[in-house]
This record gives C-alpha cells, structure tokens and sequence, in this order.
C-alpha cells in the first residue's frame, strides 16, 4: 500500500493536484460566463435586427426576409458597415472579420494573449454587422469573445502559458456550445482548430466549460435543438453513390467559397480609399444583393430552417434554379461582407450554403431515381456538414455538431460519408482551411489537425516541478539513499549552505559507489556530479529532452538565465512521457 501511495503522489504532486483543481474550477466560472455571454450576443443581434428592419424593439426574432423596406434596404447594411469600420479601425483592428483564425494567431504566435478589449469591441462589432445585415454567422465572434475572456482571466491570475491556452480553448467551447446548444461539437471543436491536443489536462476543462456554458443556454433559450427537421430516413444502399458524388462536389465548392472570400477581400484591399469606408460599401453591395434575395441577410438560420422542413413533392426546374440563384447570392454577400471588412463568422453561413446546395443537388437526384432516393432537403441537411467540413477541415466537429443541432441520427451514414469526402478533396486540391489561408497571408504558418508537435510548442514551466526536494553537499551519501527509497525519486539537485546549485547525484551514483565498497557514511560530496546539463523555463519540451538524450540523463535542473546557481525547479523524462502521453 505504501508503495502505492508512494507512486502516485511521485506521478501527481500535491502541486499539479492543486493546479488542475484551480484550472478547472476557473474552466466552469469561464463556461458560465461564456454561456451569459452568448445568450446576450444573440439578444443583441436579435434587437438591432428588429429595430433596423421594423424600427421596433422586440424580444422575438423576425427574420430579416420578411422586412418591407423596399429601396431603403440598401442603407441598413451600409450604415452598419460604416460603424463597424469605425470600431475595427480606432478601437480593436482583430475584430475584423471572423474571429476564429486570430483566436489560432494568439493560441501559437502570442501564447494565448488576447487584449481585453477584444470582447467589448467585438459584440458591438459583430452585433451590430448581422443585427443590420450582414451576411455573417456568429459563431466566429462568439468564439473570440469567450476565447478573449478566457485569456483575460488567465493574464489577471498570472497562470501559466499552458493553462493560459486551455482557458482560451474553454472560452471558444463556451462559446460554440451555448450558440448552438452543443456541448459535445463544443468541446471537438477548440480540440481540432483551437487547441490542436488531445490530453486529460486539456480535456477536462473543456468539457466542463461546455457543461455549465450548455446548462446557462438552456436556462435562457431552452433546449430545443438549433434546428428542427423532420426524420429522413436513409433509403437505400444505393444512396450511397449519391452521397459519394455529393461530397466530392461539396469539396470542390469550399474551395470556391475560400477563393471566392478572399478573393474579393484582395480586391478591396487594393481600393485606394479609407479602410473604415470599405465595410459601408459592403453593406450597400450586400443591401443590392438582398433586394432580390432577402434570405442572405443576417445568419440565416430561418431560412436554413425553411429549406430543411419545405413541404417537398416533386421538384421543379423553378424550384432549382431559385436555389442555385440563392446558392450564387450567399457566395457574394457573405464574400463581400467578410472581404470587405466586416465582422463575423463563416460557420452559419457555411451550413445556409450546404442547405441551400445539398437540397439543389437532391431535387436532381429526385428527378432521376425518385424511387431510391430520400427527399431533397435530406441531402440539404448532409450539405451542410459537408460544406463545413470542406471549408473548415474540421470533419469530426461538422458531423457532430449536425447531429447535435437536428437531433436527426437515422442520417448519420450518409452524413459521416459525405464529410469525409468533402474533406478529402479539399484537402488534396488546396491546402488551406477558410481560417488558416487569412493566417498564411500574414506569413503565419498553423499546421491543420493533430499532427502538431507538442514538444515543440510547450514550454519547460508547463511541466516542471517548483516544489524540488534537494540535498546539501554535507549530507551522507546514506541519507540521500534513504531519501530515493523513501521518496521513489531517482535523484536530487545538490546545493551548497547558501542553496546555490553545485551539482547533481542519482541513484546510479549511489550504486557505483555501494560496488565499488564506498562508505555510506561519507558526505555526499564525494560522489555527486559537477557536470551539470541545465535548462530553462522558457525553453521548449523538445529542446529539454534533446538535452536528455545528448547527455543520457533523465533529470534536468532548471535555472534562472540570469544566474545559473539559482534552482527555480525540476524536470524529468518521466514527466516528458506522461505529458506527451505515450
């Protein structure tokens, strides 16, 4: 028992014990928090919403579609725009936009340090942007604004830059979690685009950040799935040719959508007039485009919804071409809202532009093989996964998230199908996500998915251990024994009267000394090694265990840079492992 005992407080010190109870008590204050704060981002959308387009305050959203502007449709967007290119260019220029890949900038070029006015200026940014028009979502906004939270409760705390990562990483699962009523896609989502990591340390948190952002949502908006669709059923093994031939064009339209996007982004970077003005000339571009189309105003999730339950019979060449022409609309206005310098999220709109092509593409279906095929606002439904999963490259969290909003499981084959399809050809025709190509054009390179090293982007004070147990240089060589056996340590620092580093001894030192018939009883200083390989905090996992291995040792001191004799803390390659998880 006593070995036990022994082993595990070797392998969780009361130190990383207190540090993962505090992480994690701080994870659920961030996912309430979180959770308040969507529940007030989307109020706020809803009440600019209905008070530009019906000039009424209102605690019931009314879908920008049914407005009865006319004409003066066009100055809603605008005016939007201009304000919000106020706020980007005098107040927070990283709340232009959609978010999400300066969360991925600040995770691994700033160690997860996001301004604190970043959540003020992007709920007013993004809220006004959809509450007038704009054709945005607004999960990209919601996810730097919990993300910035998380990093801004960190910095007041002075947590480490790990723990500082994993609460950024809480923030966004807050975030998408209460958004979408989806704790599961919540927490899958910070692990494939924001964290990029898989390990119980990281994990826990998320999970309980999305818990409680989930249990807020819920208490405000109910628990009503996002949306409300009909069970279609998977008809026939046959559909699975269809769903093939889906997903592989689904591929190659987000890859238009992304060249579309910044495509139009460079265009207006290259019109010689003041950048606050290029959002307002957005809106007005937007606003033409919704006079025929008023279904691409805003996040769009009424109209998602509409398709999704449309009251199906035998599809038409009207119905199809009003769908490839609202498919075309949503492109441009959510390419020129964005590009433009507007602020908002791709994912909503991600989801319009796979409903809306998912249904075209199963009119078709229905009109060649009515008898094998489900209804066309299925393939709508697997669409929208499957555009996601094409312009986000984050198949998993596409596939859940779907099944999380619909609640729909008799469709998850041809769902997970299509996805990975999508992804598939995505990937092998253009290398870049919809967030990392904005990332790559600021010479910010991010590796997609899990392939990441670790070691290379943790640092040595993520791991190490303050509370160092340490021998002086007068201790006999059998104390220091006792203190292995007793401890289950390998080894110790050794310092001097005045706790300067000197040295090292082992347990390897003390057993050549027993062979060679050494008394025990002799001072420590007659074995211990003044050769010392040292580290430092603020170098990288890689680097410390490059050290280990040049050197074949299992143990690192690490020192202040500045003085050298000054011990600050310990590192092991057994910590190593059990942080890589090997």
């Amino acid at each position: 028992m006593k070995y036990y005992i022994t082993s595990i407080s070797k392998r969780f010190p009361k130190e990383k014990l207190y540090d993962n109870l505090k992480l994690n008590l701080i994870a659920v204050a961030v996912g309430i928090v979180g959770g308040l704060g969507a529940v007030l981002f989307r109020w706020l959308i809803y009440s600019i919403n209905d008070f530009s387009f019906f000039h009424k305050f209102s605690i019931n959203f009314i879908a920008p579609v049914h407005n009865s502007l006319g004409l003066s449709v066009l100055i809603v967007p605008m005016i939007g725009g201009l304000i919000v290119g106020l706020i980007t260019y005098y107040f927070a220029p990283e709340t232009k936009g959609h978010g999400v890949p300066e969360v991925m900038e600040a995770m691994f070029k700033k160690e997860g340090i996001i301004r604190p006015r970043v959540v003020v200026a992007k709920t007013i940014a993004s809220g006004v942007c959809l509450g007038t028009g704009g054709s945005a979502g607004r999960e990209g906004p919601i996810v730097q604004i919990g993300s910035a939270f998380g990093s801004v409760v960190s910095q007041l705390l002075k947590l480490t830059a790990s723990n500082r990562k994993v609460l950024v990483g809480c923030g966004a699962t807050a975030g998408i979690a209460a958004t979408f009523n989806a704790p599961i896609a919540g927490v899958i989502f910070s692990i494939e685009l924001i964290l990029l990591e898989f390990r119980t340390e990281s994990f826990v948190p998320l999970v309980l950040s999305s818990v409680f952002a989930t249990i807020v949502s819920r208490i405000f908006l109910g628990s009503n799935p996002t949306f409300i669709v009909p069970m279609y059923h998977f008809q026939s093994l046959y559909e699975l040719i269809f769903y093939l031939i889906m997903g592989i064009m689904a591929g190659f339209l987000g890859i238009i959508i992304i060249k579309t996007l910044y495509g139009i982004e460079d265009i207006f970077d290259k019109i010689r007039i003041h950048p606050l003005v290029k959002p307002a000339i957005g809106g007005l571009i937007v606003g033409v485009v919704g006079l025929k189309f008023p279904q691409i105003f805003g996040v769009g999730y009424s109209t998602v919804t509409s398709i999704l339950n449309f009251n199906y019979g035998n599809p038409t060449g009207f119905l199809m071409l009003s769908l490839l022409f609202l498919l075309i609309a949503k492109i441009i206005a959510l390419s020129v809202t964005l590009g433009s310098g507007g602020s908002g999220g791709v994912f909503a709109p991600s989801l319009f532009i796979g409903a809306v092509f998912g249904s075209l593409y199963g009119a078709f279906i229905n009109i060649l093989f009515p008898a094998i095929s489900a209804p066309y606002p299925a393939y709508g439904l697997v669409g929208m996964a499957a555009v996601f999963s094409a312009t986000g490259r984050a198949t998993l969290t596409s596939i859940i998230m779907l099944f999380e909003m619909s609640r729909n499981y008799d469709i998850i084959i041809p769902l997970i199908f299509a996805c990975v399809l999508a992804d598939i050809i995505s990937h092998i025709f253009y290398s870049r996500t919809i967030y990392t190509e904005k990332l790559s054009r600021r010479g910010v390179v991010i590796p997609h998915g899990l392939e990441i090293n670790i070691l290379k982007n943790k640092k040595v004070e993520d791991v190490m251990i303050k509370d160092v147990i340490t021998v002086k240089v007068n201790e006999s060589i059998q104390d220091v024994n006792n203190k292995i056996l007793k401890t289950g340590h390998e080894g110790f620092p050794v310092v001097n009267d005045n706790n300067e580093l000197i040295g090292m001894v082992t347990g390897l030192d003390i057993l050549k000394h027993r062979e060679r018939g050494g008394d025990m009883s002799l001072p420590v200083l007659k074995i211990y090694s003044k050769d010392l390989v040292l580290t430092y905090p603020d170098e990288t996992l890689y680097q410390a265990l490059k050290k280990m291995r040049k050197k074949k040792i299992s143990h690192l001191p690490v020192v202040d840079r500045d003085s050298h004799k000054r011990l600050v803390a310990i590192i092991t390659k057994g910590d190593l492992i059990m942080y890589k998880d090997l």
